[in-house]
């Protein structure tokens, strides 16, 4: 192992593994925080129910629509 060392220098390989993980901590964080499940800052936002789009019209609103005769 000792000869490894002999032909890197063990503090510019620290600070390029460190400069490394910050880069992948960083890439990680942006990820979740661009999902919707696990953005912290902005909280999960609910999705719009499909049944309250597709529901039929009320029948006060659908009787002013047709006018009887």
């Amino acid at each position: 192992m000792w000869r490894i060392w002999r032909l890197y220098d063990p503090l510019r390989a620290m600070v390029l593994q460190g400069i490394f993980l910050f880069g992948l901590a960083a890439m990680i964080h942006l990820i979740l925080l661009s999902t919707n499940k696990f953005n912290w800052l902005d909280g999960a936002k609910k999705p719009v129910a499909a049944s309250a789009q597709n529901s039929p019209l009320p029948t006060a609103v659908a009787s002013l629509a047709a006018p009887k005769s």
